[in-house]
């Protein structure tokens, strides 16, 4: 990628760039959390017949969800503080909007998952209704590592980081400072 000028000083860039990535673990531990949940939910499912989504392994796994969307919206909002990281034609950077999309996509699933048991009262884990539930969640995670991977570049190419000494994952620091990781930048 070729070198923007400088819109806010490189300190400020780099602290703002820090703070993003403090708020990306914190999310990635509530994501955690969801995923020791969904084992805790599936146990629950092997042992009782029915449950619906006020049951106590429902609330906190539902509740992830919204504190997920929200929490990566808020990223967005503070992403506006950086410049560089916006996405094409000054818009929200690709990630994010995948990531949120993603959230979202598992929040409208809460409901269909409730009709669906209304019907149908199997509670298997590869019925369809769970199917968007599963790609909501894949997807949240494809958007967020494109962003995480995008902002580490961005730390890198400031220099305020030093990429891995693998020449594999070096080489592919060197295509993202380049560009040439992204889609719409190949020719």
């Amino acid at each position: 990628m070729a070198q923007m000028p400088a819109l806010i000083p490189k300190e400020v860039e780099i602290q703002r760039l820090k703070k993003i990535y403090i708020m990306v673990i914190v999310l990635a531990q509530i994501a955690l959390s969801v995923q020791i949940d969904n084992y805790v939910d599936g146990s629950l499912h092997q042992t009782s017949i029915r449950d619906s989504a006020f049951t106590p392994a429902h609330w906190w796994l539902y509740s992830h969800f919204i504190a997920l969307a929200v929490g990566w919206g808020l990223i967005a909002m503070y992403d506006r503080k950086v410049p560089i990281l916006r996405g094409p034609g000054n818009t929200m950077n690709t990630g994010l909007k995948v990531t949120i999309i993603g959230y979202l996509a598992t929040m409208f699933t809460v409901g269909i998952n409730e009709l669906w048991h209304f019907w149908a009262v199997e509670e298997i884990f590869s019925v369809p209704n769970h199917w968007l539930f599963n790609m909501g969640v894949v997807t949240a995670f494809i958007g967020a590592l494109a962003y995480v991977v995008r902002v580490y570049a961005r730390i890198v190419e400031l220099g305020a980081e030093t990429p891995a000494k693998n020449p594999y994952v070096a080489e592919m620091y060197k295509l993202a400072l380049e560009g040439k990781l992204y889609s719409r930048s190949i020719p």
